[in-house]
């Protein structure tokens, strides 16, 4: 896959029959899928090499992202949805590779400034359900 430009992953927010809109100003962006393994070693396994049980973890993906708001609309929205502890419907497009959508959490929500500068933000989001993938 070729390089792409950073500013293409996006995070969008269901937005009722808008379909989803674009989180605000995110200038930095990342997502991480994990797993845990169950361990099913025992005092028969081959050489006493580990053994895991496929597909019996639990799995999770979390996104955080830094920006800046693009409005005072955008602000108090994802505010509100961090203070009320929604879980919303969230879809994460990333470029040449797909679309991941399903329920997030906002778990993390940072205020930053800087004398001379604009105030930033930062957001984590945590998967609160099963997420569906599509390529694209």
């Amino acid at each position: 896959m070729p390089a792409q430009k950073g500013k293409d992953l996006l995070i969008k927010i269901a937005d009722g029959a808008a379909g989803f809109v674009t989180v605000a100003g995110l200038r930095t962006r990342q997502i991480a899928f994990n797993a845990e393994t169950v361990d099913v070693t025992n005092a028969e396994s081959t050489g006493r090499w580990r053994e895991l049980l496929a597909g019996a973890g639990v799995r999770r993906a979390g996104i955080t992202g830094a920006g800046v708001f693009k409005d005072e609309a955008s602000d108090a929205r994802m505010r509100q949805v961090f203070f009320d502890g929604d879980i919303l419907t969230y879809q994460i497009v990333i470029p040449d590779f797909g679309r991941i959508e399903g329920p997030f959490q906002i778990t993390s929500l940072e205020y930053r400034g800087d004398h001379a500068g604009e105030v930033t933000f930062e957001m984590a989001f945590e998967s609160a359900g099963q997420l569906s993938f599509v390529a694209l």
